[in-house]
Parts: structure tokens; sequence; C-alpha cells
């Protein structure tokens, strides 16, 4: 055992040294490979040589890395010296290319291009040297160097005179156009015949450009024919619309009608781009029949065309609806429908995959990705009037469709068929909540582009604009659940982008739904996030959605409330993070808020962190001292001030991190650079966007207090009316030998009537007198709240305000709203106390009086003089 044992250690330690021997091996210095001194002379040139010659030299005896920098270097050696380069340089250059790389090609086509394109002027005879050079390695054996030099061609056509193109480039055409030519050079006969037709009149494009189009249309090689289909459109603009009827329509008639599907396509897809250039009576005669059997044929037989039918569906049909007749409008729809739902199959209502070859139910879910793409255009083609009848159950699949990029795609179209369905955008209420609760969340990404559109859009009935569009809203039904949903499953997954674009869209929700269905499903969520995820942006964008729902909140004990919280859990949370995303807040604030709020409800926290442990808090704070100060107004905050500059005092006196000294030396002197003296009304126009701010504001509390008191008045109304049910039953309910005593109570009860009528009277008198109310602070209620006057009061003076309301008053923006004066939207009740005095004199005096009465009367009146009181 101990023998085995001593083995086993030898065996380890021999293997160990093994190790170090190779990592020794590794870590050897390795000698760089060194240029030999016969090599450094090949690479050395003159210094005595001027640009031209060092040029000639480098592309006759040079290596390759010289050479192409040369013809990298070319345009600016034209621009230094044009007649040398062309006489010296440009042929030294065309022979090099005869044996040069694909780099070298490639980078001797951009420069040619360079220097057809620049404003250098070139001669006549500098032009064709180049274009020589361009058409003759046009045939270039590979095609990447082919299509290079076809492409620095095309775009010099454009840089091109008409008689320069003329001469170098129709004349060698003809023959490249050819049969005898090869492939290569046909299609790029082809595409230069597309590219000139533009330049020159419909005239000279029929006499020399047509003969050269027709052969190529009629090519052996359906590629050819393809291409050449492909150029039709610019033949085309370029002849006009009467020779496009007599000679570009046939043979695209005869294309459509093509063996190959290629070609099929090319000539369809021409079609569609030249609508516009055929009148009615060719689009019913000749197009219609034309592209019918095309779809036809290529549904039941070619697949492969079918994804390219689906994309240019939606431009087809909208070209074409105004020469369709009834038939024929409904049979694109129906075919539309077919496309919509291919390689599908209905089972219990829902839309279900169908076992097909994978490259097959690839094609087949392209075409309904772009039926999806295309819908808001059919829906436009349909008629949003019947929507419901035709296109309904196709949004409705497309919807749930079994593939993720179908249902992407209709998401990131949802806002616009919601646009087209205007007051009836109800319908589709189910399918926007069931895409916030898609499984996937590229879905979500892709509704979430527009959200805030959309929501806005799906809960107004569509019917104006306005102050009274808000008034218009219709709850969206799961609309909540499925928006709070939408975030937990954002939350949840590492994608942050997501998660922040939700909640940056989430600020719109106080124009969507009630303030209490934010305070109690949202707001708690905004600081979950806030102090618990993991990604800044995402916290920073929770943090500004939380300030966006505390401004927009009517209710004075929520804001209070929201507030409180922000400070225990922020301001003074144990985490510096969370301190940290006050500090974010406040930033926020400053430009939500007015000045006067900020300073009453989150200045101080924020000048409380001057003693706080971490540096990097005290290093912000810093940072955000001089946007704090600009928020102070004195007189009346110059508490304020005096605590903001003890706080600069102890950092600059007891502050030891280094970086939170040198930041509030430079904030210092921001500090002072603020002008605190200048008036208020004469500062900047930030100033006049603050007073705006301060009256919505003042706004928000007064339209709150409208409806308590609209509130408080209709819990006493129903009282009252409670009370005269009972009181009318009580009355059907008296005996008949009390009828002595009741006469005697209906005396003594209508002489009160006219005793109350008149301390009504009176009390109306004394409370008539016009009052000018004070400010209301920013969220302090007046005390006309407090001193409530009767029902009766109360009825006359309120109007009727509902949620919807008040919530549009709160988001106008209009001058209107910004100029209503607390005055005259709030109306002062006043309760006097000259009013009370009055009416217990008269009472006192008479009960005097109703002593002398007979008992039963007097029981029955002093019944009725307390109810009164």
């Amino acid at each position: 055992m101990f023998l085995s044992k001593m083995t086993f250690n030898q065996s380890s330690l021999f293997g160990q040294i093994d190790d170090l021997q190779d990592l020794a091996i590794i870590e050897r210095p390795i000698r760089r490979s060194l240029k030999t001194a016969e090599e450094i002379e090949k690479l050395t040139v003159d210094e005595d040589l001027n640009d031209i010659e060092r040029a000639v030299y480098l592309l006759s005896s040079g290596q390759d890395v010289q050479r192409a920098s040369v013809v990298v270097n070319l345009p600016n050696l034209v621009r230094q010296n044009p007649a040398e380069t062309f006489r010296r340089v440009v042929p030294k250059v065309r022979e090099v290319l005869h044996v040069a790389g694909v780099e070298m090609q490639l980078a001797a086509a951009g420069s040619f291009l360079t220097i057809l394109q620049d404003d250098i002027i070139l001669i006549q005879t500098h032009t064709h040297s180049i274009l020589q050079i361009v058409l003759l390695n046009l045939d270039h054996r590979d095609t990447v160097v082919s299509n290079a030099w076809l492409e620095t061609l095309l775009s010099a056509i454009d840089a091109l005179p008409k008689e320069t193109i003329r001469q170098e480039i129709l004349n060698p055409l003809v023959s490249k156009a050819q049969l005898s030519q090869s492939v290569q050079a046909r299609l790029a006969s082809c595409r230069i015949l597309g590219k000139v037709a533009g330049k020159f009149e419909s005239q000279i494009v029929k006499k020399d450009l047509l003969p050269l189009v027709r052969s190529l249309c009629q090519d052996v090689e359906y590629e050819v024919r393809s291409c050449m289909c492909h150029q039709l459109e610019n033949i085309a603009r370029g002849i006009g619309v009467d020779h496009t009827k007599a000679v570009v329509l046939p043979e695209l008639v005869e294309l459509a009608r093509d063996e190959g599907s290629t070609v099929r396509l090319s000539a369809f897809d021409t079609i569609v781009n030249l609508l516009e250039m055929f009148d009615n009576d060719d689009r019913t005669r000749v197009i219609f029949p034309l592209v019918k059997a095309f779809c036809e044929k290529c549904f039941k037989a070619d697949e492969a065309v079918l994804a390219s039918l689906s994309f240019q569906y939606g431009r087809l049909c909208h070209g074409l609806s105004g020469s369709f007749t009834e038939e024929q409008h409904l049979w694109f729809l129906e075919f539309y429908k077919k496309l919509c739902i291919l390689g599908l199959h209905l089972e219990n209502g829902h839309c279900e995959s169908q076992a097909y070859p994978l490259e097959l139910e690839r094609k087949y879910e392209l075409v309904r990705k772009n039926c999806a793409y295309n819908f808001p255009a059919m829906v436009l083609f349909a008629d949003p009037k019947c929507f419901l009848s035709e296109l309904y159950p196709t949004f409705s699949s497309l919807c749930n469709d079994p593939e993720i990029s179908v249902r992407r795609t209709v998401a990131s179209g949802f806002h616009e068929v919601v646009k087209l369905l205007g007051p009836n955008v109800h319908y589709i209420h189910k399918e926007l909540v069931a895409l916030l609760q898609d499984d996937s969340l590229e879905v979500l990404d892709a509704l979430t582009n527009t959200l805030q559109e959309t929501l806005e859009l799906a809960t107004s009935r569509g019917e104006g604009a306005g102050p009274g569009r808000e008034s218009k809203q219709v709850s969206v039904p799961d609309l909540i659940p499925a928006l709070a949903a939408a975030e937990q499953k954002a939350a949840a997954s590492l994608r942050w982008r997501v998660h922040e674009k939700l909640l940056q869209r989430y600020s719109c929700l106080p124009r969507i739904i009630s303030g209490d269905q934010i305070y109690f499903r949202f707001l708690q969520r905004m600081f979950t996030i806030i102090t618990t995820n993991n990604a800044l942006p995402v916290q920073r964008e929770a943090t500004r959605t939380l300030c966006v729902f505390l401004r927009f909140n009517r209710k004075l004990e929520q804001r209070q409330e929201i507030i409180s919280k922000v400070v225990d859990q922020l301001a003074q949370g144990r985490s510096y993070w969370n301190r940290l995303r006050y500090l974010d807040l406040c930033e926020i604030a400053m430009e939500l808020f007015s000045k006067s709020y900020f300073c009453k409800h989150f200045l101080v926290p924020a000048l409380e962190l001057v003693n706080d442990p971490v540096a990097n808090v005290r290093y912000k704070l810093c940072c955000l001292l001089p946007r704090l100060k600009s928020t102070i107004r004195l007189p009346s905050e110059k508490p304020m001030l005096q605590q903001l500059e003890f706080c600069v005092r102890r950092l600059l006196c007891r502050e030891k991190d280094k970086d939170v000294v040198a930041t509030i030396r430079k904030t210092v002197l921001e500090l002072d650079k603020i002008d605190m003296t200048e008036p208020y009304h004469k500062r900047h126009e930030r100033d006049l966007l603050d007073q705006n701010k301060e009256k919505e504001e003042n706004l928000l509390l007064e339209m709150e207090q409208l409806e308590r008191q609209q509130s408080e008045g209709k819990l006493t109304t129903d009282k009252h009316s409670e009370k005269k049910r009972r009181d009318s039953k009580a009355g059907l309910s008296v005996p008949k030998n009390m009828s002595g005593s009741t006469s005697g109570a209906t005396l003594s009860s209508s002489a009160g009537k006219e005793m109350k009528k008149a301390k009504l009277a009176r009390s109306r008198s004394l409370s008539s007198h016009p009052t000018t109310p004070k400010m209301v602070n920013s969220d302090k209620p007046s005390k006309g709240k407090e001193t409530d006057s009767g029902p009766g009061t109360r009825r006359g003076s309120l109007l009727p305000l509902n949620d919807d309301t008040m919530r549009s008053h709160h988001f106008s923006t209009t001058s209107t709203a910004m100029s209503t004066t607390p005055s005259a939207s709030m109306p002062v009740l006043i309760r006097s106390n000259t009013t009370n005095t009055l009416e217990h004199r008269s009472n006192g005096s008479k009960d005097t009086q109703s002593r002398k009465l007979s008992i039963q009367r007097k029981s029955n009146s002093f019944g009725m003089q307390s109810g009164r009181e």
C-alpha cells in the first residue's frame, strides 16, 4: 500500500514537471520575422521623385500593396495634375488591371467613380480613357469584379452629359446586347438600358432603345428576360403614357405568361409599379384578367412566387380599387383571406399549423407575414365600415397565428388598423389585450413601439377632438391586467431595453385610465422597480413614470401618500442606490412640476443628503445644486436659500473626498452666476413655463375641491330625499281620530315654511357680496371646502363634473385653460355668522309666541321647530 501510494505521488510529480516544461515552451520569446536587406531595398523609393514619377515607378516595379496605394490615391493625382496623370499614370493603371487581383480591381472601380462624379474639369479625351477602362472590365471573369465595374458605370451615368453617354456608352451597348455575347454582358446591357432611358427624350428612347428592349425581352435565357422586365418600368417612364400603352403593355402581358416563374414575378412587380400609368379601360380589360390568372396559378402550383405576390398585394388592390366592379372587388378580398390562412387549418375556432415540409412551411409563414403587413391597406380596400363582417375573422386569426413573426408584424401595424376603424375601434379590443398578453417578448416589443398612440385611440370613440374628447372615452375590458402582465413579463426577461421602453409608454396611462386605477395597480409596482431592478435605465424610466403619475393624480390624500413614500423609501432609504434614485427623481420633478411645488415637497429632503455617509450621493448632490438653486424664488423662499447655502458651506468645510471637493468648488462658481435678484416676471421663458405649470396645479386642486363638493352635495341630497320619503310614509299611516291635531300641525308647518323662506332670503342677501379668493397653494385646500354651505346653496352653485371631464381639464394645455383663474373656475361658498345670529333670535321670538297655543299645537310646533334647527 505504501509503495502504491509512493508510485502515485511520483507519477503526479512527473506530470506537474511536464506541465511546467510545456508552459516554459509556450512563454519563450518568439523572434519576429524581420525584412531582409534585399526586401527593404525593393520597398525603398527615391525621395527626389515627384508624385507622378513615384506613381509611375510603383506601378511599373512596385509590389502589389504599393500599386494598390497608387490606385487608391489616383483621384488626388487627377486633382493636382490632371494632364500628366492621364498621360502617364492612367495608361499604367490600365496595364496593371489586366493582371490585378480582386482587391485592386475593386479599388480601381471606386477611384474611377470618384473621378467621374467629382467636380474635376475633364476634357473629352480624359472621360473617354476612363470609360474605356470601365467598359473593358465589365466582362471580367470574376462576377464580383464585373458587378463592381457595372455599378461604377451606372453611378457615373448620372454625372455624365448626354452626348458623352450617346457616344461612349450607347454605341458599344448595341454590340453587347447581341445573342452572341455572354449572359453576363446581356444582363449588364439590360441594366444600362434602364438607366440611360431617363436621360433622353421619349423620341430618342423609342427610336434607339426600344429595338434593343424588345430583343432582350425575347432572349433565350430566362435570367435576361427577367432582368429586362424589371427595367421596363424605367423604359415606360422614359417614353411616356401613350407609348407605354402601345409598346410596353404588350411586352408585359407576354412576359406575365412566360414559362419561367421568375419572369412572371418580375412582370407582376412591374405591373404593380406602373398601375398609375394605365387608364381604367386597360385596368379592367387587360390588367385584372392577367393578375387574376397569375394569382390563381401561383396559389395552385407556384408557392415560390406567393411570397412576392403577398408582399405586393396591398399596393395592387389599392391601385386597382377604383376600376373594380363589385364582383372583382369581392374576388380580390376573398383571395386575400385565403392567403392569410395559407398553411393553417381551423380547429375549435383556433388556427393551428398543418404538417408540411420545413421549406414549404417557411414559405407559408412568409406569405402570412406579408399579409399581416398589408392588412391596413386591405382594411382601406374593404371599407372600414365593413370590417366586422369582412375582415375581423381574418384579423383575429393573424393576431393568434402560431408563428411569432406573423404576430409581431400584426403588432407593428396595430395602430394603423386602430386609426382606420375610428369609432368602431372596440371591435379589436380583444385582440389588443391578446397581443399584450402574448407569450413572445418580440410581439410585445413590436406593440410597444406605438403603444401610446394605440391606447389613446383604442380608448376613444374617435368622434372629434378638442376639450370634450376625453369625455368620450371607453373602457377596454381586461386592459389593466394585460398592461400589468406585460410589464411583469418584460421585467422577468433579460431584455431590459424592452422593459425601459414599456415603462416609457406607460406615462400615457393618466390619459387612458382613472387615477384610482393607476394608484392601486401601478404605483407600488413603480416603487418596486426603482428599489429592486438591476438595470439603471429601467430604474430611471420607472422614476420618470412615477413622477408623471404623481403629476396628474387629482386626489390630495394620494399625492401626499406618494410623496411621503418617496421620501421614506428613496430619500431616506437604507441603500445609497435608492438615495441616488431620489436625486434622479428630483431632476425629473424639476421638469414636470412648478418651482413652488418642488421646493415645498422635494427640496428639503434633497438638501439633507449633504450628510450622507456615501461619497457618491454627496457628489451627485453637488452636481445638482445649481439646478436646485434655480428653483428657489425670493423673497418668499429665502429660508430655502439659506439652507442651500449652509449645505454648500458644510461641503466646503468638512468634505474629505477629493472628487466631491473638486466638484463643490466648480459648483460654487456656477452658483454665483445664478441671478436671484431679478424680478420673477422678467426672467427667461422657462419662468413663463413655470407659471403655466403652477396654474395647472392650482386648477387641479380646484377641480378636486369641486368634485368633492359635488359628491358631498349628492350625498346630502340623497339623505334629504330619504327623509322626505320616510315622512311621507309616516303621514299616510296617521289615524283618522288625529285629524284635528293634524290640521293644527298643518297650519303650524305652513307658518314655519314662510319663516324659513324669509330666513333663506336674508342669508342670501348677506352672502351675496363679492369676495376675492386668495391664490390656492399647491397642495393646501381652500377654506371654501371647510366652511361648506347648506345643501340648497350647494346644488345651485356646482356644475356636474365626472371623472373623465376632470381628466380632460387636467390634460388640457390650451391657452384658455392656462388663463383660467381660481376665482373664475371655483365658486366661493361662504356661510355668514350674522345670518346664523338672526336666525337664532327669530327662532327665540317665535318660541315665545308658540307658548300661547293649545297643548296639542304646542307639541307639534315644538317638534317642527327642533327639526328646523
